[in-house]
């Protein structure tokens, strides 16, 4: 029996694929959902709360924008992380999430990308994703209440 390199590691962006590729695995599959539902064009708002070990050492690790990525449509496994940077800077500067790479959303940093201190009451378990810290992505079609959590 042979072992690769790559049966051992993960292959994806950040210093810790737990903050990275998880995350940005969990949004795509978010997105997936959406789209699933046909429900992405008539998304008007998407809010990412991320708790415990993800929000404590989120931003250092890139958990934030490894989210934030993966609600843009990419993927850990194909990303070319020269893109991640510039891609952060325009949602930044423009207040603007293109979701799925093409439905553009308003999406203001300091009120949709949400750190809690606290952790989940319980442990996420997702197909092929088990996540210790937490976290929460869950879109709006308009005013009214969120329309489904993740």
């Amino acid at each position: 029996m042979s072992i690769s390199v790559f049966d051992l590691f993960k292959i994806g962006v950040g210093p810790s694929s737990s903050h990275t590729v998880g995350p940005m695995r969990a949004a795509f599959d978010f997105l997936g959902e959406l789209t699933a539902r046909d429900l992405v064009e008539r998304v008007a708002r998407v809010e990412v709360q991320l708790f415990g070990s993800l929000s404590a050492t989120g931003i250092g690790h890139g958990t934030d924008r490894a989210v934030i990525m993966g609600l843009m449509g990419e993927r850990p496994d194909r990303i070319d992380p020269a893109i991640i940077g510039p891609a952060i800077d325009t949602l930044r500067a423009s207040d603007s999430l293109l979701l799925a790479g093409d439905h553009a959303i308003p999406f203001r940093w300091a009120r949709d990308m949400q750190l809690h201190e606290e952790s989940l009451p319980f442990f996420c378990v997702l197909p092929q994703h088990l996540l210790l810290g937490g976290r929460r992505l869950r879109h709006r079609r308009g005013p009214g209440e969120f329309r489904s959590a993740r």
